[in-house]
Formats: structure tokens, C-alpha cells, sequence
């Protein structure tokens, strides 16, 4: 009884303290979890236990929140009720607050299902409290090395969390190394419940090196390695034996049809493929004999949509009009998106790890009209202190944006850089002064990439902005 008494109790000041954040102007949705679970300690597995259909948990250093918010936008569109932490507070606080503000003021909780992304080292501490059913991991990536390390470290916390999920399906990226790699050692251990998703034929001219002689480095008399050569690749060496992988097909950073001249690891045969893929107006791709297409930028987006898409027929649920349901998809804040200042687009998009960056110029690239690009890093503690992973981003494929500028804390850091890749950027640390600056010149769309710290505000100004008649207002 006590105890009962104590779960209401902490889904009430969940919910409280939801609505006092709102009120506040707050974005963030973990506090309300942590004084929630302290309340309650087995808040998140009582309510967990409610879901009726299945829990599925998204992982993976890019795309994880877009998938997450792919997967609940297709389920809900299936008249199914959900969980899930939309906003991406990823860790064990972040999915308590989700899983409370869902529950009833009764304290019991209404859901088919349950789509929680969850942070990569702090999988272990979530799974914790619940087995999910199907576990999506979309890449592995380096990123904020202050935190994460090397990727090894983070592979290492996935394969315990992926030990205390049991009999989940795993549904890995078939065209990353490292995953087929760590699917390859958790099979290993025990774990069969392995599938896998990945591409056919994909158009390979956004991420393809440019042809000798022909790159911004080498016509200024700079030799390889530089943007001569295919984009940085954290997973070119085989992981179980170190040779470097040769590429049949090479999509971006280490993913593609890959395989190991020394030990004949390949990569694996995926259960779900997209196939007949488009990037032309927008992006499409055949997925068993279902044709998805949408109004979005970026290889990358398949890859999403594709992993979404292989949750529900994992689930055998084939009656959705998934097109429809991602027509209707709106972008969660800093997703390639768009905001319309004084009849000028603005696209804002999060950029927080060399691959994220390479893909979001890949995109911009692709993008034929005349650009303006913004860049903002910070690197306050969410961000990570270490910004050396700049050299990492291939900047020299910007070589045709005439007017670049840089932002944020460590905005100087990123002009060397940017003098390095053949552009000598202005420099405006104040963002609001950046964006100013950009929305005056002449150009007619600003790309603005931004890494953690520097997201909501950046968003909040350009919403702020294109509520206002004339970008020429200024307060």
C-alpha cells in the first residue's frame, strides 16, 4: 500500500514539476525524472511493465532521436498509443519523465507500445529497469571523446546492455563495421536474436572523394592525406583482426558493402534493404516491394526511415500509409530545420561529431542554390572540451560557399579551421550577430549548423525571427 501510495505520488510531482519547466520557459525533461525515481525507486518498472505490445529502444551516435520520433510517428499513425521521450532526454531520467508524464493521474499508464531513445552509456542503467523487446542501434561513431572515448568504450557498454536484454531483437546497421562487428561478437555470447537493415545501390556521389587533382587542397598545391581522400573513417580497420576493409560501395564515413582481405569478415546480408533509392526532390526507396518516399535531404534519412520501417514489420504491422504518416512528420528542433526570415529560407541543423558534419554538408552540397553557411561550436560540458575532432570533418568540400562565418565559444578555433579548408570565414562570436550577419547577405538560403549547447538558442532566435514581417528588425 505504502509503496503504491509512493508511485502516485511520484507521478505527480513528475507531472508537476512537466508543467512548472513549461511555464518556466525549460526544455529539459530529466529533472522531472530524477526526483521521480527518488520517490519511487521502481517507478520506471512498474510503468514499464504496463506497455502491452513491446518496448523498443533506440541507440547509436547519429540519428537515434529522428528514428526514435520515425518509429512513434508511423505507430502512432497505426492508431497505436505511445510512450516516448520526443525530445531526446536519452538517459535514465529523461525515459523516467517519459514514461510518467504518460501514465494517468491515477498512476497507471495507457500504451501499446513504447519508443525510448536511449544514450549509449547509459543503456545499461536503463535496461536496468526494463527489457525491451527490440533493440535498433543506427551507427557507431566517434564522438564527444571527453565523454564517450573511443568507440571500443562504447561497444563495450553495449554489449552488457545488450546481455541484460535477454531475448531482444537487435536490429543493427548492416552497412557500419562496428556494428556488424559487434554483432558478429554478441552472437558470439549467446545473443541470436540478431537482424540487421541496410542499403543496395545507393547514389554514391554525395560522399565520393573528389577525382585527383581536382579538390580544393590539391589545386592549392596541397598533398594527401586531405580532402584527396574519402571522408574520415573511425571503422576502416576490421575489427577482429585489423586489416583494413576494402569497399565494393562506399556511402559515407565507414559505412557501405565492405570486406576483410585478411579474415573474410563481410559485411552481413541484411534482413531489411532499401533498394531502387532516389535523392533527387526529396528521397525514396523501395523496401520490400513498399515504395516510402518523403520530402527530406540526406542518405542519411534512409537510413532512418528504414530502421522505423523494419520496427513495424517486425511487428508485422503492414496497414500503415507510411507515407502519409511521414509526409506529416515535423522535424524535432535542429533536424534540417526550416525557418522563412524575411522571404529567406533557414535551415537550422545539429552538427555535434565529424560524421553528423559530413553528412550535413553532403546535404548542403546538394542544395543548388546560392548559400550562406553559419557555423556555431561551443564546448561547454554537454558539448565535450574537445574540439580536435574538427579536423575530422571534411570543411574543404564547402570550398564553394563564398561567405562562411563562425560562432559560438570556440568560434576562433573554428576559423583556423576554415583557413586550413581554403576559406578565410568571418568571425562573429555572439550567434545573434552571426545569423544577422548572414540573413544580410546575398545569397538565398542560410545553413546554420550548430553543435549541443548552442541548439536552443539558435532555434529559439530563428523562431523569434520568422515571426517578425522583415528580417531587417533588430532588437
Amino acid at each position: 500500500m505504502i509503496q503504491a501510495q509512493r508511485r502516485l505520488l511520484a507521478v505527480w510531482i513528475c507531472k508537476m514539476l512537466i508543467i512548472a519547466g513549461k511555464l518556466l520557459g525549460k526544455r529539459g525533461s530529466a529533472t522531472p525524472g530524477k526526483f521521480a525515481l527518488r520517490i519511487a525507486p521502481d517507478i520506471l518498472r512498474h510503468l514499464a511493465a504496463q506497455v502491452r505490445q513491446g518496448i523498443i529502444a533506440v541507440c547509436g551516435t547519429n540519428g537515434k532521436t529522428t528514428t526514435n520520433n520515425f518509429i512513434y510517428t508511423l505507430l502512432r499513425a497505426g492508431g497505436y498509443t505511445l510512450v516516448c521521450n520526443r525530445v531526446g532526454a536519452n538517459m535514465l531520467y529523461g525515459a523516467v519523465t517519459a514514461f510518467a508524464d504518460a501514465a494517468g493521474y491515477g498512476g497507471r499508464l495507457n500504451a501499446d507500445f513504447a519508443c525510448i531513445e536511449v544514450d549509449e552509456l547509459s543503456a545499461v542503467k536503463v535496461f536496468a529497469h526494463f527489457t525491451p523487446n527490440i533493440i535498433v542501434i543506427t551507427n557507431l561513431f566517434r564522438d564527444q571523446l571527453d565523454r564517450y572515448g573511443e568507440i571500443d568504450i562504447t561497444i563495450e557498454s553495449l554489449k552488457r546492455a545488450a546481455a541484460q536484454a535477454g531475448k531482444a531483437t537487435l536490429l543493427l546497421n548492416a552497412d557500419d563495421p562496428m556494428l556488424a562487428a559487434f554483432g558478429r561478437e554478441v552472437r558470439a555470447q549467446g545473443h541470436a536474436n540478431i537482424k540487421y537493415f541496410g542499403l543496395r545501390d545507393a547514389p554514391l556521389g554525395q560522399s565520393e572523394p573528389y577525382p585527383q587533382g581536382t579538390s580544393p587542397c590539391s589545386q592549392r598545391g596541397v598533398q594527401p592525406p586531405c580532402c584527396t581522400s574519402i571522408e574520415t573513417r573511425e571503422g576502416r580497420f576490421c575489427r577482429l583482426c585489423g586489416a583494413e576493409l576494402k569497399y565494393d560501395a562506399y556511402y559515407y564515413s565507414q559505412l557501405g558493402r565492405y570486406a576483410c582481405p585478411r579474415c573474410g569478415f563481410t559485411r552481413p546480408e541484411p534482413d531489411y534493404t532499401a533498394e531502387n533509392i532516389t535523392l533527387d526532390g526529396g528521397i525514396a526507396f523501395d523496401l520490400d516491394g513498399t515504395h516510402i518516399a518523403a520530402d527530406y535531404r540526406g542518405l542519411y534519412n534512409i537510413y532512418n526511415m528504414l530502421a522505423a520501417c523494419a520496427v513495424l514489420w517486425e511487428y508485422d504491422i503492414r496497414a500503415v500509409d507510411i507515407n502519409k504518416a511521414f509526409a506529416g512528420y515535423r522535424p524535432q528542433i535542429g533536424r534540417m530545420e526550416t525557418f522563412t526570415i524575411g522571404g529567406k529560407q533557414v535551415i537550422l541543423n545539429l552538427s555535434k561529431n565529424p560524421a553528423g558534419f559530413n553528412q550535413a554538408i553532403a546535404a548542403l552540397r546538394t542544395d543548388t542554390r546560392s548559400k550562406t553557411v553559419v557555423i556555431v561550436i561551443n564546448d561547454n560540458d554537454q558539448d565535450g572540451r574537445d574540439v580536435s575532432w574538427l579536423w575530422d570533418v571534411d570543411f574543404e568540400r564547402l570550398d564553394n560557399i563564398p561567405d562562411i562565418i563562425t560562432s559560438g565559444l570556440r568560434a576562433a578555433d573554428m576559423r583556423v579551421r576554415m583557413k586550413y579548408a581554403g576559406n578565410m570565414a568571418r568571425i562573429l562570436p555572439e550567434i545573434k550577430e552571426a545569423i544577422r550577419a548572414a540573413l544580410l547577405c546575398d545569397s538565398d538560403v542560410v545553413y546554420t549548423l550548430v553543435n549541443y549547447t548552442a541548439l536552443f538558442y539558435t532555434h529559439d532566435l530563428l523562431e523569434k525571427l520568422s515571426k517578425r514581417r522583415t528580417r531587417f528588425i533588430w532588437k
